[in-house]
């Protein structure tokens, strides 16, 4: 019979799950279909199974090369042209080359680099003096106490995207230059927020934004205040952590006049925010 399509293979595996991991009971299941004489033999079918358990593919692997030809350079430029985001993984196994080839040609004959995903912040005109007040503070009360930084619990939020948000982590974009790149992405992306602290003594948290039906919220000044209230000043006294500093970012629900009150309330000024003593 001739060369089976992937679709053939696909419903072989199918075939083969449906009847109790079977063979032969799949042999006998493809007679309806392809008639006595032009059905896979029961040697193709294991192929096939074998394959698939061992592989976890039903297509045909091409066999790796570990030349550098002026062909396979072509071929490595052309994909990079189609798709400069591409992992070296991907691509080599897309166009049958090994790892290594891949990468000394993307390296040596096409001479493109991988650069990463960097995030930056942007810094107003007053956040550079400052960030100079706030160090030269710093460096005085480590030069009263050098374990002063025991004392001072860091905390903040974090967003983990539930639908695929780019991981810039994982990402190199291929070229001979900085590409100047720009991601697209939704405007709300599905997400949740985790609050976390740090401290000498360990990690308090995680703690998750949620509403009151248990849906994955943002954070706000009321859901904030919320868990500062709830869920860390509990956890603290828990602990037995006292004569703390506590410190958070500039954000709105930080820094909300309701917010500080609460901060002010059970820390006195040992806080370090923007709008406090420290900040």
């Amino acid at each position: 019979m001739n060369r089976l399509t992937n679709e053939q293979r696909l419903q072989i595996i199918e075939f083969y799950y449906q009847n109790q991991c079977s063979v032969r009971n799949v042999f006998r299941a493809l007679r309806p279909i392809y008639g006595l004489h032009n059905r896979p033999s029961e040697q193709t079918i294991n192929a096939i199974v074998t394959k698939f358990r061992t592989q976890f593919t039903l297509l045909d692997i091409k066999p790796t090369t570990r030349m550098r030809t002026e062909e396979n350079i072509a071929s490595v430029s052309e994909s990079v042209a189609e798709d400069r985001e591409m992992s070296i993984r991907r691509r080599s196994q897309q166009l049958g080359l090994c790892y290594s080839t891949t990468w000394k040609i993307l390296r040596k004959d096409l001479g493109v680099k991988p650069y990463k995903i960097q995030l930056v912040q942007e810094l107003k005109p007053n956040d550079l003096p400052q960030r100079r007040i706030f160090s030269e503070w710093a460096l005085e009360k480590l030069a009263e106490n050098l374990l002063y930084y025991r004392q001072i619990l860091f905390s903040d939020e974090a967003h983990f995207w539930l639908n695929g948000y780019v991981n810039k982590q994982n990402c190199r974009i291929w070229s001979e230059e900085q590409p100047e790149a720009v991601q697209e992405l939704p405007m709300h992306p599905e997400k949740c927020t985790v609050w976390r602290g740090l401290y000498a003594g360990g990690i308090i948290g995680p703690y998750f934004f949620k509403d009151a039906v248990g849906r994955n919220v943002t954070v706000n000044g009321d859901r904030y205040r919320s868990m500062l209230t709830n869920f860390l000043l509990l956890r603290m006294e828990e602990l037995n952590l006292v004569d703390m500093w506590f410190q958070q970012d500039g954000a709105t629900c930080h820094t909300a006049r309701d917010s500080m009150a609460i901060l002010r309330e059970n820390f006195g000024e040992q806080f370090i925010s923007r709008n406090g003593t420290v900040s």
